[in-house]
């Protein structure tokens, strides 16, 4: 199932990050807690993990631009088996 994942807050002020690398590229597999890309933001570095097992379609935000919180990163299809059992969370 192909949905688009969105960058979660990770503190009370956040309103946009920068992507500063994607460890994964398009085509790529992940599991479940694997690291997608790694965010900048004024009071922390972070690697963000993937939420289920999966594959990345599409990059959506570029490595160095800003991403606001909610918005669109990346598209993702997930395992029938992440899907079955809730998907992402």
């Amino acid at each position: 199932m192909r949905v688009k994942l969105k960058l979660a807050r990770v503190g009370m002020n956040m309103e946009e990050a920068t992507i500063s690398r994607w460890l994964k590229k398009p085509g790529e597999r992940f599991a479940k807690g694997d690291g997608l890309y790694e965010i900048e933001t004024e009071k922390v570095n972070m690697t963000v993990e993937a939420p289920a097992a999966g594959t990345l379609v599409e990059i959506l935000v570029a490595e160095g631009a800003n991403a606001t919180v909610g918005g669109e990163v990346c598209a993702v299809d997930l395992e029938p088996a992440a899907v079955a059992s809730g998907g992402i969370s």
